[in-house]
């Protein structure tokens, strides 16, 4: 179960925020309520949430999520794999020593997004991405190994990163997009099988048995609710336009 979360507010820059596809310019004050909303679902799922300043030098910084993972037994700040993202983690080591006894950062030549990482009880699975590489991902294992977790990797063809393909569910459930479907590495997972018209629904977001999933996906919406999970669906046409989605909103511990 989580307890808590840490999010940052939007910034007004956030409308030149790095992104793969033009879907358009986001509206700055239709992100800031819907980030709004979403901090709200946090609370509604049990959740107290701290809510950081925003950092207007720093277009993409409303994704907290690639900045840092928070384990059950450690916090590992990220180093992320975007040259203008890089000095987004600046102090958050300190800030989170005040949370956890061990604290640890990726450092170069590694480079690790937090949106690669998916965590399954103490078991992470980390995507080789354009954001992640294999020195990255070798650092965090072996911080993991140190407080008697593990982890592997998998290398990703296609999407941002990939929590952008997969997302646990927690109960051994994933929702997975199609290319990632037969990955041996999630074999033994019971499925959700997103379809590519709705790919982006693939991000959605277990907490104390909620799943957040973005509103506008109907048949992914239906399918994770047709397997027993009670879903919140929100708005986050705003952030989709900078490729980003429910879970890179957030660091849930």
């Amino acid at each position: 179960m989580f307890k808590n979360a840490i999010v940052r507010k939007p910034c007004p820059s956030m409308v030149s925020g790095l992104r793969d596809q033009d879907n358009g310019d986001p509206d700055f004050e239709r992100a800031v309520k819907q980030h709004s909303d979403y901090c709200d679902a946090l609370r509604q799922c049990g959740l107290e949430v701290t809510e950081l300043e925003s950092m207007n030098q720093f277009p993409d910084s409303v994704f907290i999520e690639d900045n840092a993972v928070l384990t059950r037994k450690c916090a590992i700040v990220a180093r992320p794999g975007a040259d203008s993202r890089r000095n987004e983690t600046e102090g958050l080591a300190e800030m989170l020593s005040c949370l956890y006894e061990s604290v640890y950062e990726i450092t170069a030549p590694g480079t690790l997004d937090g949106g690669d990482v998916m965590m399954v009880g103490d078991y992470y699975y980390i995507g080789l991405s354009e954001r992640t590489n294999a020195e990255g991902a070798r650092q965090f294992i072996e911080f993991l190994k140190q407080h008697d977790m593990d982890g592997d990797t998998i290398q990703l063809e296609a999407g941002l990163h990939l929590k952008s393909s997969v997302s646990y569910l927690e109960h051994n459930q994933i929702v997975v997009t199609e290319p990632l479907t037969n990955h041996a590495l999630l074999s033994e997972f019971k499925k959700i099988i997103i379809e590519s018209e709705e790919a982006y629904a693939a991000n959605s977001v277990w907490i104390n048995d909620n799943i957040l999933v973005p509103s506008g996906f109907p048949q992914s919406a239906s399918a994770i609710s047709e397997s027993g999970l009670s879903i919140v669906e929100l708005d986050t046409s705003e952030f989709r336009k900078l490729d980003g989605g429910l879970s890179c909103l957030s660091l849930r511990f």
